[in-house]
């Protein structure tokens, strides 16, 4: 999940290097493929989307709305703290409140986020560390907000299975589900550039060229801009932000599986 912020913000980034030029919105909304977990083919509809694409949107997907809203307004609030206050929350070791590096290599980017890993022991201790004002509801928000999302991980991950002949339709979803699951949330805000120096800021990204390590990445947009993906020939198409539906990404570890 991302938040777009609404106001200006004093953190002291470096530049880093800018993506390739991208194609515009009508091509991109032309080439990403579009799932309806509510169609009768889901299931070969996932497959040739991961086989030729490996990026789509998933529609129909059944998370309520009231989760998604209610997560989206705690973070908004969160993001909204004074800096001192959410530094209380850090710094990430990996999981809490993190601005600016982003990664064990260093990595620079116009971007803070909260990671926190999606099991329920872990949310309910340290949750309450990450939301002083009201930890209890925070929590809550976090938790309905993973069910829900999880629950769509695993619709995705077992119809994959289905339309890959595999034999356990769990296959992959049980990675997932599984107790000691290495899956994490993660709530990222960009916020808006200062006006200050800004010849020497144009090309600051929120997130540079990357791969997710992971099977599978669901991503939503609160309808912020931003978010763009590679083709297979080097060149990039910036992806349409849609905040009422999802978007999947196939990690490294299903790619190489």
């Amino acid at each position: 999940m991302v938040v777009l912020s609404t106001s200006t913000f004093d953190f002291n980034f470096s530049p880093i290097k800018p993506c390739k030029q991208t194609n515009n919105v009508d091509t991109a909304l032309m080439m990403i493929p579009v799932v309806d977990l509510s169609s009768h083919d889901a299931k070969s509809q996932l497959l040739k989307a991961c086989e030729e694409f490996g990026f789509f949107k998933v529609i129909n997907h059944r998370v309520p709305i009231e989760s998604i809203t209610s997560l989206e307004s705690k973070a908004v609030k969160f993001f909204s703290l004074a800096q001192n206050e959410k530094d209380k929350s850090g710094p990430p070791d990996p999981f809490g409140y993190g601005n600016k590096s982003i990664g064990p290599n260093g990595d620079v980017g116009w971007v803070e986020y909260l990671m926190l890993k999606t099991d329920p022991l872990f949310l309910s201790q340290r949750c309450r560390a990450f939301y002083g004002e009201d930890p209890v509801d925070f929590c809550n928000a976090v938790s309905d907000y993973v069910e829900a999302v999880k629950g769509l991980g695993r619709e995705v991950l077992e119809l994959l299975a289905e339309g890959a002949w595999m034999k356990q339709r769990n296959a992959l979803s049980r990675l997932m589900m599984d107790e000691e699951s290495d899956s994490v949330l993660r709530l990222n805000h960009y916020p808006s550039r200062p006006d200050v120096q800004v010849s020497t800021i144009n090309n600051v990204l929120g997130f540079g060229e990357h791969t997710d390590p992971q099977i599978i990445s669901i991503l939503r947009s609160n309808s912020a801009p931003g978010l763009e993906i590679s083709l297979e020939d080097g060149s990039w198409v910036a992806v349409p932000s849609d905040p009422t539906s999802f978007f999947i990404l196939v990690g490294d570890s299903l790619q190489v599986g």
